[in-house]
């Protein structure tokens, strides 16, 4: 069940990878407009599933904790990552709040059953300078103007490993709730939304399919994987292989054109699957030692 998790896990990483390209496509749509929209595509088929099985509707009877946790995570997250946007120029404040997964190797430490070592730090760490490659590409200078934006940047990092911690103390919960969670962050966006922004909608049919592909998969299917994931796979490994999400959305986006290949990027991809790799690396031998033992 652990590596079956892990790999359910790391799909939601290989979603996310697609979120810049789809953003890109997307339009002109205001952020918060564009996560209510994407937030309510993402939690339709839950709630299709619900309407399908009314009996697993009992399943989203949770305590407030869980609901706070999950709402918290979700919702805060992205509002935070937009203050950010707003407050910080791009590459610094992606940077900060990039942070996440080694937030989340470290804080595992803290979890019960769990123990840190070396190389899943060392890979968490490998992992963050290939990123710091990647988002790097005009330089990084922290500026003082911006404290609003890097603070927001640090609490949106901070906001997303505690969801996905806290996530692991509540493994019995399931998965069925993370439509909850949509639905919710769906709602709390479009009010952000109308208090702050300007409506504005897609011209092109073009545009109107990044926005479903963003709702099914980066801002959908992707949080259900990543809520089974972290419950039953090995967070460690998960969060060290996060760092991938920037790695491969840059490959997709030089694949489409919208980004030039250089020895930059070669050098992030090597930081980055080499640090996933060392951070794994007790599961990739496990396996192997286990069918050693079957072939015997």
């Amino acid at each position: 069940m652990k590596v079956k998790g892990t790999l359910i896990g790391f799909t939601a990483i290989l979603m996310w990878s697609l979120l810049a390209l789809f953003t890109a496509a997307s339009g002109t749509m205001p952020p918060f407009q564009l996560s209510a929209i994407t937030f309510a595509i993402g939690s339709m088929p839950g709630v299709l599933l619900l309407l399908a099985r009314p009996q697993r509707l009992k399943l989203l009877k949770q305590p407030a904790k869980v609901w706070l946790i999950g709402i918290g995570g979700l919702f805060g997250y992205h509002f935070l990552y937009f203050t950010a946007l707003r407050n910080a120029p791009a590459v610094e404040a992606g940077l900060i709040a990039y942070l996440w997964p080694l937030f989340i190797v470290v804080g595992s430490a803290l979890l019960p059953g769990e123990r840190l070592r070396w190389y899943h730090l060392a890979g968490a760490l490998a992992g963050l300078g290939g990123t710091i490659a990647i988002v790097s590409r005009a330089g990084i200078s922290f500026d003082g103007a911006y404290l609003i934006g890097y603070g927001a940047a640090f609490l949106c990092a901070f906001t997303w490993s505690g969801y996905s911690l806290l996530t692991r103390r509540f493994e019995a919960v399931s998965t069925d709730v993370v439509t909850g969670f949509c639905l919710a962050t769906s709602l709390l966006s479009l009010a952000c939304h109308l208090g702050l922004e300007t409506t504005v909608w897609p011209t092109d049919g073009t545009q109107w399919l990044a926005i479903l592909g963003l709702g099914l998969l980066p801002v959908g299917a992707a949080f259900y994987a990543w809520d089974f994931g972290v419950k039953n796979g090995d967070i460690q490994i998960l969060g060290a292989a996060s760092y991938a999400a920037p790695l491969l959305s840059t490959l997709i986006l030089v694949l489409f054109g919208f980004a030039e290949p250089s020895l930059r990027i070669a050098l992030a991809c090597l930081l980055i699957t080499g640090g996933a790799a060392l951070a794994a690396k007790e599961m990739i031998f496990r396996g192997k030692a286990s069918k050693t033992v079957a072939a015997e």
